[in-house]
């Protein structure tokens, strides 16, 4: 797989063990951005662990949005253990919507940033409406970074 090399994986049994506790320490200790990559929702192992790490994503956004930080620096994606191509996806789409952000202002010491989410929407070819569901994170229906 090749993913950008700023991408460093933690890996772990399930993203359910992911507390929200560790996202924001990442990016107290300056990381620019955290995704967690978890399995497809319906499709746990460990049940529900993908839906519980959703919501802490989720809690963790607010909180970011509270402290004056874009919460399009948390993100929860869901993709198939087997689908290398997807993960690769995600990593570079990721990676550029961090680079679009700039460098966190918890490392910078610049105060607050806007808390409009920026999310990045790829071009895709018409009548190709799976492939661009596909692209969006977790939880922007309608309706990772540890990776587990």
């Amino acid at each position: 797989m090749d993913y950008p090399t700023n991408v460093k994986i933690m890996r772990i049994p399930c993203t359910g063990k992911v507390d929200a506790i560790y996202l924001l320490k990442a990016l107290e200790d300056g990381v620019d951005g955290v995704y967690v990559a978890g399995c497809e929702v319906g499709d746990c192992h460990f049940l529900k662990g993908n839906i519980r790490a959703r919501k802490r994503v989720a809690y963790v956004k607010e909180i970011l949005k509270d402290l004056g930080l874009n919460p399009g620096r948390v993100e929860m994606y869901n993709m198939s253990a087997a689908d290398g191509p997807r993960f690769v996806d995600v990593a570079r789409e990721f990676t550029e919507r961090i680079k679009t952000l700039g460098p966190s202002p918890i490392k910078t010491g610049q105060g607050s940033e806007s808390t409009e989410e920026v999310v990045e929407k790829k071009e895709e070819p018409e009548g190709d409406s799976e492939a661009k569901q596909e692209s969006k994170p977790a939880g922007e229906e309608s309706t990772q970074p540890a990776a587990g």
